[in-house]
């Protein structure tokens, strides 16, 4: 048998990291509107959570940033002209969002499945076409692309085409999936949550923000994966849940292995949906899934959601324990609600005040030692590495950004000489259109 590893890959954030309010439903997004950002500061933090995770021996991985102002967009809406022009030219709630720096947030950026728990034996990555939000729709070709550098080996990896971008596929990534295992070198069991179906009607339904993940999407990504079907479960996030602010399920339930931490109210019915995932899990994998409850009277989802508990990164360490790596924000929370369990605190201000904690931060893949080999090693973090990026970082990145200040040609110019460097430090080759 063959070792096996989980590997978390971590997006860079962008030059053009702003706080523009673009997620409706996402409610520190909207919140830090018009508020001033640090792409720098963003990014060293974000970095900073990977080194962290290297120094501990977890394998970690870095995603570049996707290409920011997107002129391919802007001009394919009918802006012609220089850059320049077309940047002085564009609407301003259209060139934010051709600006946005989302891709940072990796755990949207794609759903996969372990060679082990494939039916054809291959390991499967299928990028999130992210259809609910425009800003976020633009990733997914790029997202692809990336990933057919990385995981070019066809003999080991099926890198699919997103899914249609029409409503009744929308796919949201793994920020809505789970797989559980007792170890990484076993077969796994895959939970799915989707906010609605598009074919049929739903009993409950969110009444003040949209669902985004539907059951038809999450249905169509297991099949694409090639997961058996025994192995999967499909479950109806909680609407109440998603009215509070929940847009993703990873904002209020994670899990690692053979744990399960959620949140009362994160479900439809969430006892019942608990209690079937364990059945299921001890009766077809023979083993017992290790769950806690945290209970609303102790949490709102209020408070679930204000602290980011449950986005909180559970990784396993090399001696089989487990560690949390939870937001700054919910320091007195995690203390109070997970005695026991080791846990360190990240700051990632930056990345919270636009939703995104340590977990949205990393795409998780789990991978045999002959496909991590097959990967170009310059994407694996390492001490050199990280100091390289920290000086990319500081040599390319404003300190200071305001989305009003998207217009401006000169962070176009310095976006693409940052990104262009940054594609050479990781030897990934000619990925940007601009590249082209």
């Amino acid at each position: 048998m063959h070792q096996w590893f989980e590997v978390n890959f971590d997006g860079l954030v962008g030059p053009t990291y702003t706080f523009s309010g673009l997620s409706y439903g996402n409610i520190a997004s909207l919140k830090h509107k018009d508020e001033p950002a640090s792409p720098r500061e963003a990014a060293h933090q974000a970095l900073d959570k990977m080194h962290f995770l290297s120094r501990l021996g977890i394998k970690q991985a870095v995603l570049p940033p996707h290409e920011r102002p997107h002129m391919p967009t802007l001009k394919r809406l009918g802006y012609t002209g220089s850059d320049a022009g077309i940047l002085a030219e564009a609407e301003e709630p259209l060139l934010v969002s051709c600006s946005s720096a989302s891709s940072m947030w990796a755990a949207n950026s794609v759903t996969t499945a372990p060679s082990l728990d494939a039916m054809d034996g291959k390991a499967h990555i299928t990028p999130a076409n992210l259809s609910r939000n425009f800003h976020r729709s633009l990733e997914a070709s790029q997202t692809r692309r990336v990933m057919e550098v990385i995981f070019s080996n066809a003999d080991l990896f099926s890198v699919h085409t997103p899914l249609p971008g029409e409503y009744p596929f929308s796919d949201e990534g793994a920020a809505n999936h789970t797989r559980f295992c007792q170890s990484f070198d076993e077969t796994g069991f895959h939970l799915f949550v989707y906010g609605r179906t598009a074919w049929r009607a739903d009993k409950a339904l969110p009444k003040k923000y949209p669902s985004r993940q539907t059951l038809e999407g999450s249905r169509a990504v297991a099949r694409l994966n090639r997961l058996n079907p025994d192995l999967t479960m499909f479950v109806q996030q909680s609407p109440e849940a998603i009215d509070a602010g929940v847009f993703h399920n990873d904002v209020i339930s994670t899990g690692n292995q053979d744990f399960f931490l959620y949140h009362e109210k994160a479900f439809v019915d969430t006892d019942k949906v608990v209690s079937k995932l364990k059945e299921k899990i001890m009766n077809i994998m023979g083993w017992e899934l290790k769950t806690v409850k945290i209970p609303d009277k102790e949490l709102s989802l209020k408070d679930a959601v204000g602290s980011y508990l449950f986005n909180s990164q559970i990784v396993t360490k090399d001696d089989g324990s487990m560690i949390v790596i939870a937001p700054e924000e919910c320091r007195g929370v995690a203390q109070d609600l997970l005695p026991g369990m080791e846990i360190v605190f990240a700051d990632l201000k930056q990345s919270m005040r636009n939703g995104g904690g340590p977990a949205c931060l990393r795409a998780r893949f789990v991978l045999s030692q002959k496909e991590v080999e097959s990967i170009k090693p310059n994407v694996f973090l390492n001490d050199e590495l990280y100091l390289k990026l920290k000086d990319w970082i500081d040599r390319h990145y404003r300190d200071r950004l305001m989305p009003s200040d998207l217009a401006d040609p000169d962070l176009l110019k310095e976006s693409r000489e940052a990104l262009n460097e940054l594609s050479g430090l990781l030897k990934l080759g000619t990925i940007y259109d601009f590249q082209r």
